[in-house]
């Protein structure tokens, strides 16, 4: 294992950490700088009074829920069973899942718009949350199923010899296990469904339903675009992705670590 002890090793690793962190920092300082250019905190007020500006949060928060639970619920299964069950061609299914992770958002508007229609759920919230999960499940799936992987067969076996079925141990055992990679899976995913803007721009026409992402078209127009009030509004709309990272921020590095390198 790779172990810092000396003061010069301290030092250089963090002066590489440091180099690391700034371009992904630069960004964020600039769109920070460039929201409060202008009016300056006016930018914000401006924001803040955007006409159903409260009823566009909820619509996130909605379909940012409805997404973690549906992309926790099948990836927890779905990892248990490539991971730890004897199913025929679980390497197969498991590779061809992984293939969906080439499937850009663009290429599947088309067909999901087609079968949005024709279920009867286009500009309805589960035209955008359904599309959602789907895309998340697949990388979910190989983090999890890379965490289950280092927890001991001994456990489960042990399990079955108690007389546990499958799904008193996916109850028991899974589930309490795999908070630090579920931790890693809600944080991405949250990311995943709170930014997406493709989406809800095509499959939500209703006012009452877009979500917080659309704000900015409010600043943008045949002869304006405010792009200090664009820049706050997105302030404003990465505050809850990072109140929620801190809060899970222990949680989420465990899991990532132990679900991505094994």
């Amino acid at each position: 294992m790779f172990e810092v002890r000396t003061l010069w090793q301290k030092v250089l690793l963090q002066v590489v950490v440091t180099l690391m962190v700034i371009p992904f920092l630069f960004p964020l300082i600039v769109m920070v700088q460039g929201s409060l250019a202008g009016d300056g905190w006016g930018n914000y007020r401006a924001v803040l009074q955007v006409p159903g500006l409260a009823k566009f949060f909820v619509n996130t928060v909605i379909i940012a829920v409805s997404v973690i639970v549906l992309v926790y619920a099948v990836t927890m299964l779905a990892a248990f069973g490539f991971a730890k069950l004897r199913i025929r061609g679980r390497e197969l299914w498991f590779w061809l899942l992984l293939a969906c992770l080439t499937l850009p958002e663009v290429v599947l508007l088309a067909p999901l718009f087609a079968t949005a229609m024709r279920l009867g759920i286009y500009d309805t919230y589960w035209a955008v949350v359904l599309p959602l999960a789907a895309l998340q499940v697949p990388f979910a799936v190989l983090l999890t199923r890379n965490f289950l992987n280092g927890v001991p067969d001994e456990l489960f076996e042990a399990a079955r010899v108690d007389g546990a079925s499958s799904v008193r141990a996916f109850w028991h055992l899974v589930i309490p296990l795999t908070r630090p990679i579920a931790a890693a899976v809600l944080i991405f995913t949250l990311i995943g469904a709170w930014n997406d803007y493709l989406f809800p721009l095509v499959f939500l026409q209703s006012q009452d339903l877009q979500t917080i992402t659309l704000v900015p078209q409010f600043f943008v127009g045949e002869f304006s675009n405010d792009q200090t009030k664009i820049l706050a509004s997105a302030v404003l709309t990465a505050i809850p992705e990072i109140v929620a990272y801190l809060s899970l921020q222990r949680l989420f590095e465990r899991g990532l670590s132990a679900g991505a390198i094994k």
